[in-house]
């Protein structure tokens, strides 16, 4: 909804109006839709073109109230619905708009067919975590670095470089260490690949966080940071995108993780049995290694220095700054293991 940002708020009219100011309203917006609202500024429905001609057909007049035609239970959306889940919704029910919503039914943006199908251009840098030796790996990354190894006949770091292609992202920094020349041979400046592609030299191996601070210039723009070893179909922009609406300094991307006791538990209260429990199952949120993390939060890494993510989000937590999840559901593996890797490429085929 980039474009509408604005200009959804001039769809907006209130339920007391007539159809001829429905009319004009169409006319003058260019969305194809209004907005109708109650006394207190919550949705009470919509009216397309469609709902004012088969009004007038059935009689009435351009004086007529609004009320006459409205579509009072339309469909909705929450800010947290991803662009993928919109476009099926749209798909699935023919329809060429949809409003956001808050938790109180008030309106807060407009999705629009056109926009929302047309692919967005991406001025966020995405940085690739890849200079980690892999031994868990071995001997796979005796003599190749974990991210090159393939999966479906490509590197992973080439399906991480083409998703974020196909999503509108264009400027990419890779972060190499271990046999860190191979990725270079690979990559060069990305233009085989239809990208610009720069990298960060790591003189020793700084963590899953520290080569942010060798980032000269630091990007203007949030920056997805990645590690290079994730195989996953999540959506980059959907992450950047609630990363933005929740003004975050930083966001992690997490998993839900089960587990389930294999024993019964038996509760107890001193030596007294208070309660069973049948092999629980406990459910945790894991740590996806996909991040957004704001210009400003790379003060808080100290130049050329060892860190890793979680550290630095507990820096900006201690600095009150708003650190988020970003939870996923989307299909994702860390290539850390060879069964991992053999699983990456089973699913992959």
């Amino acid at each position: 909804m980039s474009k509408t940002v604005e200009l959804w708020k001039k769809t907006i009219l209130n339920s007391s109006a007539s159809i001829q100011e429905a009319i004009l309203n169409l006319s003058e917006g260019g969305m194809r839709i209004v907005l109708i609202v109650n006394d207190n500024n919550q949705l009470a429905g919509t009216v397309t073109d469609g709902d004012i001609r088969r009004g007038l057909l059935k009689g009435l007049s351009l004086a007529s109230p609004i009320e006459e035609i409205i579509i009072k239970n339309p469909f909705v959306v929450t800010p947290d619905f991803s662009r993928d889940l919109v476009v099926e919704l749209m798909t699935a029910n023919n329809i060429q708009q949809i409003p956001i919503v808050d938790k109180k039914n008030k309106i807060i943006g407009l999705h629009l067919w056109n926009e929302i199908t047309s692919k967005i251009s991406r001025p966020n840098t995405m940085l690739i975590m890849a200079g980690g030796e892999g031994k868990r790996l071995s001997p796979y990354t005796e003599e190749c670095p974990k991210p090159l190894l393939t999966v479906a006949g490509k590197p992973m770091l080439e399906h991480i470089i083409n998703r974020g292609k196909n999503e509108g992202f264009n400027n990419f920094i890779i972060s190499i260490n271990y046999l860190g020349h191979m990725i270079q041979d690979y990559f060069g400046d990305g233009k085989k690949f239809r990208v610009k592609v720069k990298y960060i030299q790591e003189k020793i191996p700084l963590g899953t966080c520290g080569a942010l601070s060798l980032l000269d210039p630091i990007p203007k723009e949030p920056l997805l940071v990645i590690n290079g070893d994730i195989v996953t179909d999540i959506s980059y922009g959907d992450l950047i995108d609630f990363h933005l609406r929740h003004n975050a300094s930083a966001t992690m991307a997490v998993r839900s993780h089960e587990w389930q006791h294999p024993f019964g538990v038996v509760q107890t209260d001193g030596v007294n049995i208070v309660g069973f429990e049948e092999k629980p199952v406990a459910i945790s949120h894991i740590n996806a290694g996909i991040y957004v993390i704001q210009p400003d939060a790379l003060a808080s890494l100290k130049n050329n220095k060892h860190c890793d993510m979680p550290t630095l989000f507990e820096r900006l937590s201690a600095q009150d700054k708003i650190t988020v999840a970003y939870p996923m559901h989307e299909p994702w593996l860390d290539v850390g293991q060879p069964k991992d890797l053999s699983t990456a490429n089973e699913n992959n085929k």
